[in-house]
């Protein structure tokens, strides 16, 4: 089973992605977490390093550095975050074929990649209002534009929707029950 969780900045993905992880492995079912965004990531910190200023936590985003690495990866080989997640993909199915694989960050230039690697769907979505607040809570180094062509609005029909608009406590309660629609 392979599931890719999308939504707007500051919905909760990586939040309800954790939460399908912890809930699955209390079910005794293996997961692998993989990251189509993690080569950004890395460049995020060699930039860093190169300017002289080394990221303490490989958490922290830069998100207008983030922005510009996409946009510029993806015109020089629009599959370079495709073909390495799909490589990671493999490596993880062929090393345990019974683990669930999760990806947080799907975008939308990448949808068809990983809808052509079975994955399903997931938006997680939150008010305007709920989100944003979320997303000035992370301490980002610098917030992302919304509105660029990296955080486009993904537009397919999602196999599931999850309404974070509450608690963390209700969001549990999601994962919880889609995980058990999924092993039963």
């Amino acid at each position: 089973m392979r599931i890719a969780t999308y939504g707007r900045p500051g919905a909760g993905k990586s939040t309800f992605t954790g939460m399908l992880a912890e809930q699955f492995g209390r079910r005794g079912v293996p997961v692998v977490r993989i990251k189509l965004g993690a080569p950004l990531y890395d460049l995020q910190s060699l930039v860093y390093q190169v300017a002289g200023r080394p990221l303490v936590s490989a958490d922290r985003q830069d998100g207008q550095l983030l922005n510009a690495l996409g946009s510029h990866l993806r015109r020089i080989n629009p599959a370079a975050l495709t073909d390495t997640f799909e490589a990671k993909v493999k490596a993880a199915t062929e090393e345990n074929p019974d683990a669930v694989i999760l990806c947080d960050d799907a975008r939308a230039a990448d949808v068809d990649a990983l809808d052509a690697l079975g994955f399903k769907f997931i938006q997680v979505w939150a008010p305007d209002d709920f989100r944003r607040l979320r997303k000035a809570q992370r301490g980002d180094l610098t917030p992302g534009d919304e509105n660029h062509p990296t955080e486009a609005e993904i537009t397919i029909t999602p196999h599931y929707r999850i309404e974070n608009a509450g608690s963390v406590q209700a969001l549990l309660v999601r994962a919880e029950e889609l995980v058990d629609g999924f092993v039963l």
